[in-house]
């Protein structure tokens, strides 16, 4: 009986011991929170990328909810801002500093919310490191010097005609405009305009 009583012990405290570990597991504790939220109001066709701290960062490409890829520990803070606007858009945010709770529990109250500045947008491509396209809506010109999103300044009312077209060609380049005359349907909705160059 004493031998029995010797190896019962050892065995029965290694069991409480996975026990309770497999218990503060299925709690949480020791796991990393995710940092989420959502983002609203961003126009068909742009982006905005966020950073979280200063150095983790996401681009965001359409409305609805977003995860940073890197998770934080609990006690961890966490501060996110804008680091990139969407085109013609301005985007602000709420709800974005603050510490994870001692349990890592995910952060899902960060709140995203974007407006139009201007109304005609759109995306040049094909330009050489050098050389700049200007774009023009009657007599508003608009120099684009990089590849990527571009925006006239300004909100255009329903109705309003516009028609953009290329005022100064690049050195060595020809650029040409889709999609760039029209009516504005509804105020503040920003018009998709590419500009190819070759």
């Amino acid at each position: 009986m004493k031998h029995r009583s010797t190896l019962f012990f050892p065995l029965a405290t290694a069991f409480i011991a996975a026990a309770a570990a497999l218990g503060l597991a299925a709690c949480g504790g020791g796991g990393n929170a995710n940092i989420q939220g959502s983002v609203s109001g961003l126009a068909t066709g742009q982006s905005v990328t966020l950073q979280n701290n200063g150095s983790d960062t996401l681009t965001v490409t359409a409305s609805g909810s977003f995860t940073f890829p890197t998770q934080l520990s609990g006690g961890s803070s966490y501060n996110v801002t804008v680091l990139t606007q969407p085109a013609g858009q301005v985007c602000q945010v709420a709800n974005g500093t603050g510490s994870v709770d001692s349990n890592a529990d995910s952060v899902n109250t960060i709140a995203v919310a974007c407006v139009s500045t201007a109304t005609l947008t759109g995306t040049v491509s094909g330009l050489v490191s050098g050389t700049a396209v200007t774009l023009s809506n009657g007599s508003v010109l608009l120099p684009v010097a990089t590849n990527g999103p571009f925006a006239f300044p300004g909100l255009l009312t329903a109705g309003t005609a516009y028609q953009v077209t290329v005022a100064t060609q690049p050195a060595g380049l020809t650029c040409t405009v889709t999609n760039g005359s029209g009516s504005v349907p509804t105020s503040g909705t920003p018009t998709a305009i590419t500009v190819t160059c070759s």
